[in-house]
């Protein structure tokens, strides 16, 4: 379903590069090099990008569309218009840490509350580009959310595939925006393979993380951008993110090393720090045990978004991490809920589950003295923490429950 490259517009993208051999191709709907079977990412040549033309850009991430694989005219069809979320100066869970200066990058912000709208908006613009007719994808679910969303605000169909066992607050904010929405029963990695095999027979269906991945993954680099830009055009010295199929930490890492290239931002030194549940491992255990292949796991944690048991990006997550001196740590399921109860108390930021963990890592991390206290670190939170409240729920309960009167709140010794 491809239109032939001399018709596709995807701005500064000239190609397609396989990460482990690479071999090049011309741009199309392609992710695995006939060569070798690696993965394949988006190949660019960049114009003149400047902070300027960066700033003069709407409020979103088609502010970076000069660096992203999307038409040069993305900005001017219906989309929900991700990103630019805030930056929180997070002083109190800093101190409440022993840290010196601590940010938080809240993409709970995002329209359907996630990140996940940075990399299907550009994955949609691609995809279009590319002749698809229905946006699609497995997910764990804030990807459900983003696809149904972002098809329906474009007018084309959308289908998408889900655990079974996935949290109520992601299947109702899926099946509100009235796409095509199937549960199945199995794991995320069971739904992935469905998926990649229903992928080969549809030919005007783009799964946006899986034969157009190489375009989706490009979204997560605008969290890296935005970080640069909202810190006064720096990097921070240390950076944990949560790792699901582990695109989002890959990323950040190349939009950081793209803004030296272009000298938007200084070269300096900048530790990578990754994420994950110890109910869903196999990157950090890998990392642990001194491994360049992942094994994959059978997930059981309730940070279900990041219950990716074979992650793709893996071994890539491992190379960066030990490239910038980083680390990868993991954290129990009580330890998840009190990162988000300890997100919440100390910011005022209801994180979902994955943001308890990276919380929780980031606690761990600098407890153990591994993360440097005195450093200026960014830590993401990827979503809301309205859809995952079943995690939450059984530990949190009103502090009294009295009758309307005076007598009684002063019974009850509040205050």
């Amino acid at each position: 379903m491809a239109l032939t490259p001399a018709t596709t517009d995807l701005g500064p993208a000239t190609g397609l590069v396989c990460r482990e051999c690479g071999d090049t191709r011309d741009l199309g709907p392609y992710y695995a090099c006939e060569e070798c079977f690696g993965p394949l990412e988006i190949k660019y040549e960049f114009g003149d990008v400047t902070r300027a033309s960066i700033e003069a850009g709407p409020r979103n991430i088609w502010r970076y569309r000069g660096l992203l694989p999307v038409p040069g005219n993305v900005a001017d069809t219906p989309n929900i218009e991700p990103g630019l979320t805030r930056l929180v100066r997070a002083d109190q869970l800093a101190e409440s840490l022993g840290l010196q200066r601590l940010w938080v990058k809240d993409d709970s912000g995002n329209p359907t509350h996630s990140f996940k709208d940075r990399v299907v908006a550009v994955a949609l613009a691609a995809a279009r580009e590319l002749g698809f007719k229905v946006l699609a994808c497995p997910s764990t679910g804030n990807l459900a959310n983003a696809v149904a969303a972002a098809a329906a605000r474009a007018g084309i169909r959308s289908a998408v595939f889900v655990p079974s066992n996935l949290e109520s607050q992601k299947i109702i904010t899926t099946a509100v925006y009235g796409g095509t929405f199937v549960t199945v029963d199995g794991n995320y990695d069971d739904v992935n393979r469905l998926a990649s095999e229903i992928a080969g027979e549809q030919d005007d269906w783009a799964f946006v993380n899986v034969n157009v991945r190489p375009y989706y993954a490009e979204g997560s680099k605008t969290l890296g951008y935005e970080i640069a830009e909202q810190l006064g055009w720096r990097l921070p010295d240390q950076i944990v993110i949560p790792i699901a199929s582990g695109s989002q930490l890959t990323k950040i890492d190349k939009a950081f090393q793209e803004l030296i290239k272009l000298g938007l931002v200084e070269d300096k030194p900048y530790r990578v720090f990754g994420a994950q549940a110890a109910g869903c491992d196999p990157v950090s255990a890998a990392f642990k045990a001194g491994h360049d292949v992942v094994r994959p796991v059978k997930p059981d944690t309730i940070a279900k978004s990041l219950a990716i048991g074979n992650p793709a990006d893996g071994p890539y997550v491992l190379d960066v991490v030990r490239r910038t001196n980083g680390s990868i740590e993991d954290v129990t399921d009580e330890q998840v809920i009190e990162g988000i109860r300890l997100l919440a108390g100390t910011e005022g930021i209801f994180g979902e589950t994955a943001g308890g963990v990276t919380v929780g890592v980031l606690k761990k991390l600098t407890e153990s003295g591994v993360l440097d206290p005195s450093a200026e670190t960014v830590i993401i939170n990827s979503g809301d923490g309205l859809k995952t409240l079943d995690a939450i729920a059984p530990v949190v309960a009103p502090t009294a429950n009295i009758a309307p009167s005076l007598d009684a709140f002063r019974a009850a010794g509040i205050a």
